[in-house]
C-alpha cells in the first residue's frame, strides 16, 4: 500500500473534520469518538484504504506525546484560585480513591479471570485505574460544569497516570520474574520516590527556566506570528522527555510543568496556549485515528463475556464506588458524586501501559490486551456520547439550586 494513499485518505479526513470541528464539539459526536471510528472505517478490516502496520511501540510513542502535551496545556489553564480552595478533593481522589480503585479492580478481576496469575490481575487493575486527561477534556473545559468539579477532575487525571507508573513497573517486575520476592519491598519503596520525585523536580525546574525565558523574549517582541505555537509544545515535550530519560515520570513532569508555567506566566500566556492548542489537537487526532486502524482485529480476537463484563465494571462500579467512598463527608450532593464518578474515562495512559506490559510477553498477555482495548473503546463511545449532554444537564441542575454542588 502506497504511503501516498495513506497520506491522501488521512489528509482528506483531517481537512473535512476541521471544517465542522467547532460544530461537532457541541454535540455528542466529537473528538476521539470520531477519530477512532474513522480509523476503523478506513482500516484494513473494513474499507482497507489504510494499513499502517504500526507496531505497538509506535502507537505508544504517539499516545505518550499526545498525553504529555494535553497534560501541560490543560494544567497551564488551571484556575489556581479555585484549585487552592478544592485541593483536598483531588488529594482524596489520588491518595484514597486511586488505591481503592486498584484494589477493587484487582478483587473483581480475581473473580472473573481465574486463569491469570495474581500479578497479571494486578496489572489489569492498575492499567485501567488512571483517568485520561485527553478524553476528559470535553468535561474539564466545559463552563457549564462548576469550576470546583472541573479543577478537581483535571488535577486527578493529570497526576493519577504518573502515580500509577511505579506501580505498573513494580507489578511488571514481579509478573515477569525479573525481581525476587525478597527484593520486592525495597523496589516498592524505591520506585515511587524515584519516578514521582524526578518527575516533579524536572517539571518545576524546566517550567521556571522556560517560563522566565519565554516571558523575557515575548516582552521584547522576539516571539511572534507563526512561532507563537512552538514554545509551549516544545516545553511540554522537554519536560516529558527529560523526566523519562532520567528515570522519572514524564506525565507528572508535564502536568507539574504546565501548572507551574501557568502560575508564573500571566502576561502572554493565553496567546501562547491558544496557539499551542491546534498542535495538541492535531497530535491527539493522529493518535486516536492510528489507534482506530489497528484495534478492530484485537476487539474481535479477544472478545469474551468475561472481558466485556470487566470492561463495563471498570467504567462503572470500579471507578464510581471509590469516588463515593473517598469523598464522604465533603458535602457533595449525590448527583455531583455520580457525575465525578462517571467521568473517569480511560484512554492514552492505558494504551501506553498496555504496550509496556505486552513487551514483557507474559502468559496472560492476550487476555490483558483484550480487557484494556475493550475498556478503552467502550470509554471512548460511552464517555464521548455522554460528555456534552450530561455536563449541560448537571450544570443546569446546579444553577437551579443556586450553585450548590
Amino acid at each position: 500500500m502506497s504511503e501516498y494513499q495513506i497520506l491522501t485518505v488521512f489528509a482528506a479526513f483531517a481537512f473535512a473534520y476541521s471544517l465542522i470541528a467547532s460544530r461537532l464539539e457541541k454535540t455528542p459526536l466529537n473528538g476521539a469518538l470520531v477519530y477512532v471510528a474513522m480509523g476503523m472505517l478506513f482500516g484494513p478490516q473494513v474499507l482497507g484504504l489504510i494499513d499502517l502496520s504500526v507496531d505497538g511501540e509506535a502507537i505508544s510513542r504517539l499516545a505518550e506525546f499526545a498525553l504529555a502535551i494535553c497534560l501541560f496545556t490543560d494544567s497551564s489553564n488551571a484556575n489556581l484560585s479555585v484549585l487552592r480552595r478544592v485541593e483536598a478533593i483531588p488529594v482524596r481522589l489520588l491518595l484514597i480513591g486511586l488505591p481503592l480503585t486498584i484494589a477493587l479492580g484487582l478483587g473483581l478481576a480475581w473473580l472473573i479471570f481465574g486463569d491469570l496469575s495474581f500479578f497479571e490481575i494486578a496489572l489489569i487493575a492498575t492499567m485501567l485505574a488512571p483517568t485520561d486527561a485527553a478524553l476528559g477534556k470535553a468535561v474539564v473545559t466545559n463552563p457549564a460544569v462548576p469550576a470546583k468539579v472541573r479543577e478537581s477532575l483535571n488535577v486527578e487525571s493529570g497526576l493519577n497516570d504518573g502515580i500509577c507508573v511505579p506501580v505498573i513497573l513494580f507489578f511488571i517486575a514481579l509478573a515477569s520474574g525479573s525481581v525476587e520476592a525478597a527484593e520486592s519491598s525495597g523496589l516498592l519503596m524505591q520506585l515511587p520516590s524515584q519516578v514521582i520525585g524526578i518527575g516533579v523536580a524536572i517539571g518545576l525546574a524546566l517550567a521556571l527556566v522556560g517560563g522566565f525565558a519565554l516571558r523575557h523574549c515575548a516582552s521584547r517582541g522576539w516571539v511572534s506570528d507563526t512561532w507563537l505555537q512552538m514554545p509551549v509544545i516544545a516545553l511540554a515535550l522537554l519536560c516529558f522527555g527529560l523526566a523519562q530519560w532520567l528515570g522519572g515520570s514524564g506525565f507528572i513532569a508535564s502536568f507539574v510543568g504546565g501548572l507551574t508555567f501557568g502560575a508564573l506566566t500571566k502576561q502572554h500566556k493565553e496567546q501562547f496556549l491558544d496557539a499551542a492548542e491546534g498542535t495538541a489537537d492535531a497530535v491527539t487526532m493522529v493518535t486516536w485515528f492510528t489507534f482506530g486502524t489497528v484495534i478492530l482485529g484485537l476487539l474481535q480476537a479477544g472478545f469474551s463475556w468475561q472481558v466485556l463484563l470487566y470492561a463495563l465494571l471498570s467504567l462503572t462500579v470500579i471507578r464510581m464506588l471509590p469516588v463515593f467512598l473517598c469523598l464522604i463527608g465533603k458535602g457533595f450532593r449525590q448527583d455531583t458524586l455520580l457525575f465525578m464518578g462517571w467521568f473517569g474515562p480511560r484512554g492514552l495512559a492505558s494504551i501506553v501501559f498496555l504496550v509496556m506490559v505486552v513487551g514483557e510477553k507474559l502468559p496472560g498477555s492476550d487476555t490483558i490486551v483484550a480487557v484494556v482495548v475493550w475498556t478503552i473503546v467502550l470509554s471512548i463511545v460511552l464517555h464521548g456520547l455522554s460528555a456534552n449532554p450530561l455536563a449541560a444537564k448537571y450544570g443546569a441542575r446546579v444553577d437551579a439550586r443556586g450553585g450548590t454542588i
